[in-house]
């Protein structure tokens, strides 16, 4: 009953994050039902997103300008470099507006078991980046799983060997506004770990 053109779309649409082959189904008749309107927009917008934007050879941000507009920034302190996985995480810390220095994205983490080794991730941008000094500090912003903390121990013995000392991750812990009892063990073992005085 769906033409093979339709079936595609839904397909393309359902391996979108967050969609499945129900949601597929509903963007896809959202957009057919809006062809003037929001298909036509998407469209344009795929089309100059596919030709504008790039990966920053800095930092790894995406931007339409290579170096990215926060690389340029001259408010921000290139001192400080902040490492994160992905340009999902680099958002997610630019959106607290709390960090006003630079970022490097890795583009991935060290996964023995998927093959991925330290070639494989912008480990060696980050040390050409220190290397070339101006750089005293170091925030490992990876994520709380096994493949982010030896990404971290992995990153922190590079740059020690470099000279960097100052080394610092995020703190982990009891999130704003959460209560102790629904609370898992490795979060509380964290928090107690991290404690700082009042």
């Amino acid at each position: 009953m769906v033409s093979d053109e339709l079936k595609t779309l839904i397909q393309l649409l359902s391996k979108l994050p967050g969609l499945g082959p129900r949601s597929g189904k509903r963007v896809a008749l959202h957009l057919l039902q809006n062809r003037t309107t929001t298909l036509s927009a998407l469209e344009g917008s795929l089309g100059e997103v596919r030709i504008k934007v790039k990966d920053c050879t800095t930092c790894g941000n995406l931007d339409s300008q290579d170096p990215c507009a926060l690389c340029q920034d001259p408010r921000r302190d290139s001192s400080i470099i902040c490492v994160v996985e992905s340009v999902a995480d680099l958002w997610a810390l630019e959106r607290t507006a709390s960090f006003k220095g630079h970022y490097h994205v890795l583009g991935g983490v060290l996964s023995a078991m998927d093959g991925i080794g330290p070639e494989d991730i912008r480990l060696s941008s980050l040390l050409k980046r220190c290397h070339t000094g101006g750089v005293h500090e170091i925030i490992l912003a990876l994520n709380a799983t096994v493949e982010g903390q030896t990404t971290s121990h992995y990153v922190t013995e590079r740059l020690k060997d470099m000279g960097i000392n100052h080394i610092s991750s995020l703190a982990r812990g009891v999130p704003v506004g959460g209560e102790l009892d629904y609370l898992d063990e490795g979060t509380l073992s964290a928090a107690l770990l991290s404690r700082r005085g009042v």
